[in-house]
């Protein structure tokens, strides 16, 4: 839930950049909301370890005082600008082919949103390559990362911010409320799904290939919203498998405790 945190908290970043800039073009939002974004790692560890405050209680602390600030700052002084929280929130994937990078020659280079998240994928799949030990061992035995001397805080850090800067660059495309969808959606589901590591890593990018293609559709047939429609589809998904799962689904963990 730190990504859903992140995901609210980065708003005061995205209006202090415009401020300052005065431009809304992606690099320098991206940049104040990932330095947002990696306050609010801080913020919140530093709630958690030293104030001794519930892990949940951190983060609601955190995202929710950051995020009525970014309303304020968006009120205040962008009121008259194209700046809402609204933008932010639910995004709109239907307008990233309208969004072209088009150079100062007449040259397009195609949709400026596929651009930034391509290089950020590329970021975030070079980091799980390079870092994939110690990600796993730090995720699910800190105790033992710690003894044989992996910093279990800096790889903390490191992947909070690869969530922040996944978080950010997706803002512009399909908002806070998808993005939240697609770090706890597809990732749970295929957390039910199998107990292999590298496999769930694939199931999840799966998942959300196929939550995206039938919410797509189920959007267009709806005549409704492209995110809410992916959204529920990630939804849906982790129902089917909380009950029909093979290996933790209710349905066949009932089965067996009949057979047996």
């Amino acid at each position: 839930m730190v990504g859903d945190a992140i995901s609210h908290a980065v708003l005061p970043g995205i209006v202090i950049a415009f401020l300052l800039t005065g431009s809304r073009d992606s690099l320098p939002m991206i940049i104040g909301a990932g330095l947002l974004g990696v306050i609010t790692t801080l913020l919140i560890e530093f709630f958690h370890r030293y104030a001794r405050v519930q892990a949940d209680a951190a983060i609601g602390i955190t995202f929710t005082w950051l995020f009525a600030i970014g309303i304020i700052l968006i009120s205040v002084f962008a009121g008259q600008i194209d700046l809402d929280q609204d933008c932010v929130l639910y995004g709109e994937i239907a307008y990233v082919p309208l969004d072209l990078w088009i150079t100062e020659s007449g040259l397009s280079f195609g949709p400026r949103t596929l651009w930034t998240l391509g290089f950020v994928t590329l970021l975030v799949i070079g980091f799980i390559v390079t870092g994939y030990k110690e990600l796993f061992l730090t995720a699910f035995d800190p105790a033992y990362a710690a003894a044989i001397g992996i910093s279990t805080t800096v790889w903390y850090y490191l992947l909070m911010t690869a969530v922040s800067l996944t978080t950010v660059a997706s803002f512009e495309s399909v908002g806070a409320i998808l993005v939240v969808a697609f770090l706890v959606g597809p990732p749970a589901t295929a957390y039910l799904l199998t107990d292999n590591f590298k496999t769930m890593l694939l199931f999840s990018v799966g998942i959300g290939i196929v939550a995206v293609v039938i919410g797509y559709y189920l959007a267009y047939w709806l005549d409704g919203s492209i995110a809410g429609a992916v959204a529920t589809i990630t939804g849906l998904q982790f129902a089917l498998a909380f009950v029909f799962s093979p290996t933790h689904g209710l349905y066949f963990k009932r089965r067996r405790t009949q057979v047996a």
